[in-house]
């Protein structure tokens, strides 16, 4: 990481620290507790086996939902926009599926599913695999068809038209797609973990706050922030890893 960007980010912290600390000050600590004390508590937070429990239920539903989407949204993507008669059959289908919010289908997810693991990755990887499947569409359909038939002229077969044409132009709309799923699953993650479970950052927030221990609350909020974070960073450093090309 370069110093610049190494210095953005301790001076958004620093201001997220100070206007926290004022906004703390002036509702009072027993309603919005201050830093000082929320980093405290975390610390003692991190030294019991509980606490990683919840981090491991919240992390690994929300690997496994983006590890469904992705091998299930990118493929159909690449297909569909590479091809404009299945594109064309399946339209209709992305058109009427895509603006209904999925988050209403919860009951009916849960009924089929359960209440417990499955559905909750299920209801995630379904709200993530519409992002994923149209922006991988639209990023394969920016194709030239100068550079297809360049492919086809020196010998190349549907394959290498997948693989070095299609793959490489959709990889950066991708990973773009990723970084904003993860927002988008977080934020999803903690309503479903509020619901009928017992592990999980959202149960750990939801409980906190019901027992009115708001510095504990804001520790899983943090807590399930920097696992937002850290996830949308990966796919920002697997995005310059992989698609090096874009800076030539």
């Amino acid at each position: 990481m370069k110093r610049r960007a190494i210095g953005v980010y301790a001076a958004t912290i620093l201001i997220i620290y100070f206007a926290w600390y004022a906004l703390s000050l002036m509702l009072g600590s027993n309603i919005l507790p201050d830093p000082f004390r929320v980093f405290i508590r975390g610390f003692e937070e991190i030294a019991t086996t509980a606490f990683w429990v919840h981090v491991e239920a919240s992390l690994l539903r929300l690997l496994a939902a983006l590890f469904f989407a992705f091998i299930l949204a990118v493929p159909a993507g690449l297909v569909l926009g590479s091809n404009e008669r299945l594109d064309g059959l399946f339209a209709p289908l992305i058109y009427l599926g895509y603006p209904i919010p999925k988050v209403v289908l919860m009951p009916v997810i849960f009924v089929l599913f359960g209440l417990g693991d499955l559905g909750k990755v299920v209801l995630i990887t379904m709200i993530i695999f519409f992002q994923l499947l149209i922006t991988t569409r639209d990023s394969a359909r920016k194709i030239d068809r100068e550079i297809t038939y360049s492919l086809r002229s020196l010998g190349g077969g549907r394959l290498d038209y997948f693989f070095h044409v299609v793959w490489p132009v959709s990889l950066p709309g991708i990973f773009t797609s990723l970084r904003i799923g993860v927002g988008t699953a977080v934020a999803v993650l903690f309503l479903v973990e509020s619901i009928a479970t017992s592990e999980g950052l959202g149960f750990y927030i939801i409980d906190s706050w019901g027992r009115a221990e708001y510095a504990t609350m804001f520790v899983g909020i943090i807590a399930l922030s920097i696992i937002g974070i850290v996830m949308y960073e990966i796919f920002e450093l697997l995005e310059r890893k992989f698609c090096k090309w874009k800076n030539l």
